[in-house]
């Protein structure tokens, strides 16, 4: 209510209530000044009912919502279902212009100053998480993979004569099929093992950019946050040589910012060579429903042109999401959860590999991927063919989620190219394994019952080794499923 409305109040209730509902009004109206004036994550999260405030005065400015409006258009922000307009707090218009997915409605006031909201606070956080240095991003309402392919789509106008995209090898099918659908020809960069580790061979990048003529690269595709044993990119080393031939550099980040380390490498890539764009997951660093990303770079202008290349106007879901997540949770909350991951990246660690030792297994070591973790396989390889396709099974049916199972020598056809030892990110990896991450908002607790849970799988497997028999095989589909697919 405004001032005038809490006047008239006080002809029905005592002045002094009357008063004092309004100072609590203006308590709730001082987060939203604060947040419109500085555009920046609150440091400490906000309060369902201030949330739920903001976003009913936001959906007020649409025209949908407008008492009197008079809609005669084919897209009147018109919806059937009473549930459906609630669910998206009646923020019906979604973001963006049929030419620019960052440019403001006339008739969706409020929905457009969500998407510039959400945009400048997310890159707030992005600058909190380690890119100090980036200018500008914005939220997409696509996965990972469709995101990538939003960039290299627009880096073809600005190179119309390259035709290829060198890619230092990463064993997930969005990551390949999104050179592919932007119609480019991506060039594997095998890997190169050090240690127990997979690292970027960026001798044979450079040469591969000598061979092919820097003119005729769309640009290098490299990966910060990926499964053990590979580990992230030399992205100094790669920047450098981006800068160095003039080529662009694209950084798949999909679940980068949740990792100090993988932020810190793209900062000190940009720093000393060239980074044009990076990419990372809504779901996978914010804990928001699947659907969305964020398109994050260095030049202003750059980040404007891909925005420029979304086609119509795009929903507003993943955008309310995380907007309405990051409120919760305020600066610091998410800087407790970034805390709380790193610890139980630490206990998963130590815990696993305590495992590990007891069935004559190890931990890989991997120290230069701070995410995820990989514990050999290789006594359990030894006892059967199947014997870790079908502990990827068993996990499965006792409802372990996540971890996977790496076997040796898979084959995975994806467009036309064949893989070689697919998912182990290598032809010929020296052993399975399998792989465990510590994520944002993972728990003690979820350590806990995975170790309690994967002890018991071996254990039967001690027990059928020692007596001679084979461990009951599991349905297809189960198989296939808990077997090794990568979350795309």
């Amino acid at each position: 209510m405004n001032v005038e409305n809490f006047g008239a109040s006080e002809r029905l209730v005592n002045a002094a209530y009357v008063r004092q509902g309004a100072q609590g009004r203006r308590a709730h109206e001082l987060c939203l000044r604060v947040l419109l004036e500085q555009g920046k994550c609150p440091e400490n999260g906000w309060d369902e009912s201030t949330i739920e405030l903001f976003l009913h005065e936001l959906a007020i400015m649409d025209s949908n919502n407008f008492l009197s409006n008079c809609g005669v258009g084919e897209r009147e922000g018109r919806v059937a279902s009473g549930l459906v307009a609630r669910r998206h707090y009646r923020l019906i218009h979604g973001i963006g212009r049929s030419g620019d997915i960052s440019a403001v409605q006339p008739k969706a006031a409020g929905s457009s100053l969500l998407n510039k909201l959400t945009n400048s606070i997310v890159l707030d956080i992005i600058k909190l998480a380690g890119v100090r240095t980036v200018t500008n991003c914005f939220v997409v309402p696509m996965a990972t993979g469709m995101s990538l392919t939003l960039c290299f789509l627009t880096l073809r106008h600005k190179r119309p004569k390259a035709k290829y995209i060198i890619w230092p090898r990463i064993d997930q099918k969005s990551c390949f099929k999104s050179m592919i659908t932007a119609g480019f020809e991506p060039v594997v960069i095998e890997n190169v093992l050090e240690g127990d580790e997979l690292r970027t061979d960026v001798k044979a990048v450079e040469a591969k950019i000598q061979d092919l003529g820097a003119e005729n690269v769309l640009c290098v595709h490299s990966t910060t946050s990926c499964f053990a044993p590979r580990v992230p990119d030399r992205l100094e080393e790669l920047a450098v040589i981006c800068s160095n031939y003039d080529i662009p550099h694209i950084v798949n980040n999909a679940y980068g910012v949740q990792s100090s380390k993988c932020m810190h490498l793209i900062q000190e890539g940009a720093r000393v060579g060239r980074i044009d764009a990076f990419i990372q997951s809504l779901d996978k660093n914010f804990m928001v429903p699947v659907g969305g990303a964020v398109i994050a770079g260095f030049n202003d202008s750059f980040i404007q042109d891909i925005s420029k290349m979304y086609p119509g106007r795009a929903s507003a879901s993943p955008s309310l999401d995380v907007l309405i997540t990051l409120l919760s949770l305020g600066e610091s909350g998410y800087r407790q959860l970034l805390k709380e991951r790193k610890e139980m990246f630490s206990y998963l660690s130590s815990q696993l590999r305590k495992l590990a030792e007891v069935y004559n297994e190890r931990l890989l070591n991997t120290l230069h991927n701070p995410i995820s973790l990989a514990m050999s396989l290789e006594n359990l390889d030894k006892h059967s063919d199947m014997a870790v396709t079908q502990l990827g099974s068993m996990l499965f049916t006792r409802q372990v989620s996540g971890a996977r199972v790496v076997p040796l020598g898979s084959l995975q056809t994806v467009n036309n190219y064949t893989f070689k030892g697919f998912m182990s990110h290598a032809d010929n990896y020296p052993c399975a394994y399998l792989n465990a991450a510590s994520a944002i908002g993972m728990k003690k607790q979820d350590v806990d019952l995975f170790l309690k849970r994967l002890d018991k799988c071996m254990k039967t497997f001690r027990k059928e080794k020692s007596s001679g028999k084979d461990v009951p095989e599991m349905d297809n589909c189960t198989k296939h499923t808990s077997a090794g697919e990568t979350e795309d």
